[in-house]
């Protein structure tokens, strides 16, 4: 009893996860006045705002707050940050490109009475574009100054 007690009230924990939550909700909100509700946006990565910069963001900031920027544990959670966010821009939103590319191929073949490829559907909201990442790491920010601020 005494860890769940102690993980819900280390900042450490509250900051990135209460970015990752606040971020998914911004995101279904989102999605689903543009195009509906999915399911999938629950727990799917890409879109408006980036949850993996807003969860990353806020334990970089929320770390280096607690331990000071030239500690260990900042030094650790700045590389991870920077590592998850060029991740989620670079390779994942390129995989995103080639899966709509691969999509619209098999699209294009089906329509002209050719065989369509062997492949499923490819998922094509996996990464992010550089306002979405903006706007998730503006929202780590707020979380963890927010959770900084509490009185756990």
């Amino acid at each position: 009893m005494h860890f769940i007690v102690d993980l819900f009230t280390n900042k450490i924990f509250l900051a990135p996860a209460a970015g990752w939550f606040v971020a998914q909700i911004i995101k279904i909100i989102i999605d689903t006045v543009k195009s509906g509700f999915c399911k999938e946006r629950l727990y799917g990565g890409g879109g408006m705002p980036s949850s993996h910069s807003a969860t990353v963001t806020a334990l970089m900031v929320v770390t280096g707050a607690i331990y000071g920027a030239s500690s260990f544990e900042f030094v650790m959670a700045l590389f991870f940050g920077i590592v998850v966010i060029y991740d989620a821009r670079g390779v994942r939103f390129e995989t995103q490109r080639q899966g709509k590319a691969l999509n619209n191929l098999n699209e294009e073949r089906k329509e002209e009475g050719k065989q369509p490829l062997d492949i499923n559907r490819f998922k094509e909201k996996m990464g992010h574009t550089i306002p979405e990442i903006a706007v998730g790491i503006l929202i780590g920010i707020i979380c963890a100054v927010v959770v900084l601020h509490l009185n756990i």
